[in-house]
Order: structure tokens, then C-alpha cells, then sequence
């Protein structure tokens, strides 16, 4: 057993900077970063886990709104520490303090290198920890940020091991914030993916809900439930392996869709921006094709050689490395990009030749993915040509008539600076087209609600008016030819009314560029505009509130008479106010669309805008907050 007790315990630096920025620790204070206090707490599990000892942990939503985390690990050491306090003290209320700044706490780790639990503690209400270990219950509590309540002591005995934490986040600093069953389960079930044998528990008490997950052969039942709802082409392809310390573990299927989904972590923490691994795998995957389609002459010597693009298209695969605590690098503080140099050709060559002996065995599915890669190389190869002959003017009058009558075009042909608005209606498009910059800005105003990209099929999307007109405005192509290096339009802005046809119509569009079009959010060029909800005139003052917490600061900043409108669409702006309020570059605000999760993006879309209703009905039951009120007149 290796070592780890009192001694293993080194500190780095002190506490109290994380209550007055808690944003610097866990992202934000909203609903988001309250989840995070979770994932801390069960990281420190998964560590045990990971490094052999424990194989269950349960999460337990309390009903007054604490959360409870209990695992069969090692338990946290209990002894007296070199500064002069217990080591459970130390790991719980001084960041950067535990055992994986040496090698005998932990081989491999996630986590935050230290700061989870103390930030967990300094961010909550009330904390209490217990402890099985050395034959003992020890225990030990905090509260108001970290402060002790009772020191440690023990309580029994027991020939048990294990952690239970409970915490109760502090309503100063999480307003209005209550946990989610499905985001916390939906996050152990990805964590049981990854950790063959592992059984996670996650109960609600309030509502009275529970699941349970485990799995003998995780990544292939991972990719199995990312592709549950797809036409797939074969049955899962995984395989594991180790070199220079490092283990790879990947299992990847094909699907008879365009787009790529690749989920990839390191020491069970998501890399959300990639990094060494991913790039690794992406040039081991190219070339293990590449060569199975040349050795058995596949390919005639005008094909060339298939495209990364081209081997990934339609393909779900998830990556999952081990990487010992030594030759672990991250880029950036959020560990979103593995930097790990050797991880690169470590998991090339794996992959490559995981795969190279997979295709000679199964000659069936290797025909068959090449068959679809071809396939995707000669769409590809098209969809460049017809771009170019759309910039070349030679299919320009027929463009011409398709947008002549709709598009408000920007003056400039500067791809990189200019915008588009698509905006909901003709009213607000009137105001728009009055207010906006016409050097740089083009407005699109769309009739009605477009087309759902998640129920339709891409002939039936291209049949529809309003999303043939988007696509041939946007001039890059769509679905599997789309690419947004060939945009028209540096930003894709979504301008809708406040309202919910509004939310809708916005709603609708992202399903159809996340869809079609998803590498305009990959490449960050989709935005989503942010007009005022109100405004306010006191005499010949006048403001604008974009939230109903800017509404009553304004109230509380100004006194006398005023009065009050709240815009319901954006054809009661006149050009103006509109310019001023929401698409002014020096005075809006926008909303950048982003994919922070694959996976769960990949849920979100199908169970919120697909076919079955069921799903759709209990999450937005459980996520979504339903109110009559609208008390802008006080």
C-alpha cells in the first residue's frame, strides 16, 4: 500500500482570497459554478479510485439543499501535520494543500492539484467531514467559510474505510441556486464511463429520485450512449494500451451521420480544448486508413490520399489517457488542453496500431468506413468548387435573385470585419436596416419560424426558403461541406425579441447551425444579440436595463418621476435606440456560442428539440422555472 498519512501532506499558500473571488476558483457563482463545489469533492473520490483504492461513491442531494459525497477510498489522514495542525485541518482550510505535490499520496491525478476542498469549504455555509481510517470514525467541522465548528475528534470505531463529506453552499455568495439531479447524474454517469468498475450512486432525497452506474467496459458503453439515437455502421472498436508510462484507453464507432463528436480526457478531467492526445489520435486514425486503402489498392493514383476531415466524418469516439503525475502538462490554469509533449506520439502510435491490425481483420467495416470517407473527400472536393464559382461570379445571378429581395448586404467585401444579423420579422428589420453600420453590417430578416434542423432531414432543410436563403448568405457551405474559413461574415449574429417566439425562433436557429453549420460555433464566429428588456426615462435622462437586477439599480440611482417601457420586440426601437442599445460594437453586449460539452451538447439538442416527448417534458420540468409575473410597471 503506498504511502500516504500526515507526512504526505505539503502546504503551499493560505485561504482567504477565495470569498472575495470565488469566480477566480470555480468559474462563477451561478448556478454552474455551485455544481463545481460537487465535482471537486468527487474528484478527490475519483482519485482514490483511480490510483486502486475504493470502487463506489455516492451523491446524496439533501433536502435542505447540502450535498453529501461518501467513498470507500483510504480515508483522509487524520495525524498531526508539521504545521501544527491535523492533516485533515490542513487539506480542508489551506489551498494548495494535500497529497499530490508528492509521489507517495498519488501516482495519477485530476483535481485541482490541492485547492478543491479547501475552496469547496471556504465557499460553504457548513462543512463536515468524516473519516474511516486507522480503525477509527474521525470527524471534524466547519462553517461560515471555513472556520472550525468543532475540532477533530473521534466519534467510534470501525474496520471501514472511506470519506463522507457534506457541505452546504453558502446562499450569500450562490443566490437562488438550487442542485440539479439530472446535471449531477448525467456527470457520474460520464465519470462511470471512464472508470471500469466503479459504481456511482446519486440520490435526491427531496424528490425522491436515485440511479446507479457502473460499467465492466466503460468507453465502449460510453460511445454506445452517444450514439444510442444514431444509425451506426458497426459494432464498437476500443482498445488499450501503455507506453512511456502512459495509458491509453480509446474506443471510437462510426455513425451514418457527417458530423465528428471526440470526447477526450486525461486522468478522468475533460479536456474540453484538446491538446497533444487529441492531435495524436486525429494523425493516427489518417494514416492507419490512409494505408489500409493504399496496401490493398483502393485507391487509383488520381484519388490522392483522404483528408483528416474525411476519415473523422461520422465518427464518435472517446479518448481517455493516464498520465502519471510526472509527465503531467496542462495549458492554462483550467486544464481544458493537454500540453503533455509525448502524449502526442504516444497516443499515434497506438491508435495507428491498434487500428492498422482492427481493418486487416475485419475487411467488411474497413470497406465500409473507406466507402463513406470517399464519399466525404468527393462532397468536399465539390462543395470547394462550388464556392469558388460562387466568388468567381459565375453563379452570381442566380444568387442575386434568391437575395435580392431579403438581404440588406454590408458595403464592405471584407470577410473579416463584416457582420450579419439575422433578425426575427420585417418590422425589426425595417429598425435594423435603418440603424445599422452599412459598411460592415448585412441584415437578413427572416419570416416566421425556420425549419427544426433536428427533425428534418438536409433535403428537406434545403427546400425550406428561409434556410436555403441563410445558407447561400452565409457562402460556406452546409453540412458536410460546410467550413467557416470560407464565411462571408466574421460574426453570425441571432437578433430575436424578447419574448417567447423570440426564444424559439433563437432556439431554432441553433439547433440548424449546430446541425449544419457547427463550425462557425467551433471557430467562435455565432453570437447571439443582447437588446434592452426596458427603458427608462427620467425627464431627459434616459437609460436602458438589459436584466431586471439593472432595472432596480436604476430605480435605486435615480429619484422623481419616471417612466417605464419593456420592449417586447424590436420593431418598438426605432433605428436609433436599436444602434445605440444592440448593434453598436462600442456599446452592446453579445453572447458568444460555444460547445463547452460534446456530449451533453450532443443530449441537450436531442432530447430538446428531437422526436420523443417524454424527456423533453421531464427536463425542462426539472431545469426550467415557470412565472407569470411580469412587474415592470411598479
Amino acid at each position: 500500500m503506498a504511502k500516504y498519512d500526515e507526512t504526505s501532506i505539503k502546504i503551499l499558500e493560505g485561504l482567504e482570497a477565495v470569498r472575495k473571488r470565488p469566480g477566480m476558483y470555480i468559474g462563477s457563482t451561478d448556478k454552474r459554478g455551485m455544481h463545481h463545489l460537487v465535482w471537486e469533492i468527487v474528484d478527490n473520490s475519483i482519485d482514490e479510485v483511480i490510483n486502486g483504492y475504493g470502487n463506489y461513491i455516492k451523491v446524496i442531494i439533501n433536502k435542505d439543499n447540502s450535498v453529501t459525497v461518501a467513498d470507500n477510498g483510504r480515508g483522509v489522514p487524520t495525524g498531526m501535520h508539521e504545521s501544527g495542525k491535523s492533516a485533515l485541518e490542513v487539506i480542508y482550510t489551506i489551498l494548495h494543500a494535500g497529497g499530490k505535490f508528492t509521489e507517495e499520496g498519488y501516482k495519477v491525478s485530476g483535481g485541482l492539484h490541492g485547492v478543491g476542498a479547501s475552496v469547496v469549504n471556504a465557499l460553504s455555509k457548513y462543512m463536515q467531514v468524516i473519516s474511516y481510517r486507522d480503525n477509527q470514525i474521525w470527524m471534524m467541522e466547519f462553517a461560515d467559510g471555513g472556520k472550525v465548528k468543532t475540532p477533530l475528534k473521534v466519534m467510534g470505531k470501525s474496520n471501514k474505510t472511506g470519506t463522507i463529506v457534506k457541505f452546504l453552499p453558502d446562499p450569500e455568495i450562490f443566490k437562488n441556486c438550487n442542485f440539479s439531479f439530472t446535471t449531477i447524474a448525467e456527470r457520474m454517469q460520464e465519470t462511470a464511463f471512464l472508470q471500469n468498475g466503479l459504481t456511482i450512486e446519486v440520490i435526491d432525497e427531496a424528490d425522491k429520485k436515485a440511479e446507479k452506474y457502473h460499467y465492466e467496459n466503460g468507453l465502449t458503453s460510453f460511445v454506445e450512449y452517444m450514439n444510442e439515437d444514431k444509425e451506426t455502421l458497426h459494432k464498437v472498436i476500443s482498445f488499450t494500451n501503455v507506453k512511456e508510462k502512459i495509458e491509453v484507453a480509446i474506443a471510437l464507432q462510426y455513425t451514418n451521420t457527417y458530423n465528428e463528436s471526440i470526447l477526450s480526457f486525461v486522468n478522468n478531467v475533460k479536456t474540453v480544448d484538446g491538446g497533444s492526445h487529441e492531435i495524436g489520435f486525429k494523425t493516427g486514425i489518417t494514416k492507419a486508413f490512409n494505408d489500409y486503402a493504399k496496401n490493398n489498392n483502393l485507391f487509383k493514383a488520381k484519388d490522392g490520399s483522404l483528408d483528416g476531415a474525411d476519415v473523422r466524418e461520422g465518427l464518435s469516439a472517446v479518448i481517455s489517457l493516464k498520465i502519471p503525475e510526472e509527465l503531467l502538462q496542462f495549458e492554462g490554469q483550467t486544464k481544458g488542453k493537454l500540453g503533455t509533449p509525448i502524449a502526442r506520439s504516444v497516443t499515434e502510435s497506438i491508435t495507428y496500431e491498434a487500428l492498422k491490425f482492427y481493418l486487416e481483420e475485419n475487411k467488411e467495416v474497413a470497406l465500409t468506413i473507406l466507402d463513406k470517407a470517399l464519399k466525404s473527400k468527393v462532397a468536399r472536393e465539390a462543395a470547394r468548387k462550388a464556392r469558388e464559382e460562387a466568388r468567381s461570379g459565375k453563379n452570381k445571378s442566380k444568387l442575386e435573385k434568391l437575395l435580392s429581395s431579403k438581404l440588406a448586404p454590408a458595403q464592405s467585401k471584407n470577410s473579416k470585419i463584416n457582420e450579419l444579423f439575422l433578425v426575427e420579422g420585417n418590422s425589426a428589420g425595417g429598425s435594423a436596416i435603418g440603424g445599422r453600420d452599412r459598411k460592415f453590417q448585412a441584415i437578413l430578416p427572416l419570416r416566421g419560424k425556420v425549419i427544426n434542423g433536428e427533425k428534418s432531414t438536409l433535403d428537406e432543410l434545403l427546400k425550406n426558403e428561409e434556410i436555403n436563403t441563410i445558407i447561400h448568405t452565409v457562402g460556406a457551405g452546409v453540412g458536410q461541406s460546410f467550413d467557416a474559413t470560407f464565411s462571408n461574415y466574421d460574426k453570425i449574429i441571432i437578433m430575436t425579441d424578447a419574448d417567447v417566439d423570440g426564444a424559439h425562433i433563437q432556439v431554432l436557429l441553433l439547433t440548424f447551425f449546430y446541425r449544419y453549420m457547427r463550425d462557425l460555433i467551433m471557430q467562435g464566429k455565432l453570437y447571439i444579440a443582447m437588446p434592452p428588456l426596458y427603458k427608462l426615462e427620467y425627464g431627459k435622462k434616459r437609460y436602458y436595463a438589459y436584466t431586471d437586477e439593472e432595472l432596480e439599480e436604476i430605480k435605486r440611482n435615480n429619484t422623481g418621476k419616471y417612466t417605464i417601457q419593456r420592449y417586447k420586440g424590436l420593431g418598438e426601437m426605432n433605428p436609433e435606440q436599436l444602434w445605440e442599445t444592440t448593434m453598436n460594437p462600442d456599446t452592446r453586449s453579445l453572447i458568444r456560442v460555444s460547445i463547452n460539452d460534446a456530449s451533453l451538447a450532443e443530449k441537450r439538442v436531442n432530447v430538446l428539440m428531437g422526436d420523443k416527448v417524454e424527456p423533453r417534458k421531464e427536463w425542462i420540468n426539472e431545469n426550467v422555472e415557470f412565472t407569470m409575473e411580469d412587474d415592470y410597471r411598479s
